[in-house]
């Protein structure tokens, strides 16, 4: 007499016929157990990697431009960079406009420098572009280089008073920081 058990739904432990939902549902349990196990692991160290918290509170910085006299440059820390503040002179400003960005290393117009009604105010990164020392310019007693600006005694490059590369083994101007004007005497950067 044969079997009408059909071999497709018999297991392997006695012949009775297999439950393929109970199989199906073992598999989406191992399946998600799995996926909250990787969950519960890499969480911590995706959460590891964000910025502590004393950084952020570094992440932005308000500047009171009020003592600032024309001439005189302040640094102030962000994000443990320096950046230089600079009140130029209408001197300055008259040199940085007159020279012609296509006759610059780096080009860039000293109006793409500034914020539109602010050609006073140069905020700049203070890190070399060439190997990440800090030029010297802020100080009166600072060398300031052939073009008035700073100078990194390093290796000798020299910046405009615009902060752009004009002599030397930099390859690019000085970075601008994320800044805005919140008043006439005061910038936020960051």
């Amino acid at each position: 007499m044969a079997d009408s058990t059909d071999a497709s739904t018999v297991d392997s432990h006695g012949g009775h016929p297999a439950d393929p939902s109970k199989r199906d549902m073992l598999e989406l349990l191992a399946t998600a157990g799995a996926a909250i196990f990787g969950a519960a692991i890499v969480w911590p160290l995706v959460a590891s990697m964000n910025p502590a918290k004393d950084v952020l509170a570094l992440s932005s910085v308000e500047v009171d431009l009020a003592p600032i006299q024309p001439g005189q440059g302040i640094v102030v820390s962000w994000q443990g960079k320096p950046i230089f503040v600079r009140h130029r002179t209408p001197e300055e400003i008259k040199e940085a406009g007159d020279v012609r960005p296509s006759d610059l290393p780096d080009p860039q117009a000293d109006k793409a420098r500034i914020k539109a009604g602010h050609d006073q105010w140069l905020v700049l990164i203070g890190i070399c572009t060439h190997l990440g020392c800090i030029p010297l310019g802020n100080k009166p007693a600072d060398t300031r280089g052939e073009f008035g600006g700073y100078f990194c005694p390093c290796h000798g490059s020299q910046y405009d008073t615009s902060g752009r590369i004009r002599k030397g083994p930099a390859p690019a101007n000085l970075a601008i920081p994320p800044y805005a004007f919140e008043s006439d005497t005061k910038i936020k950067i960051g």
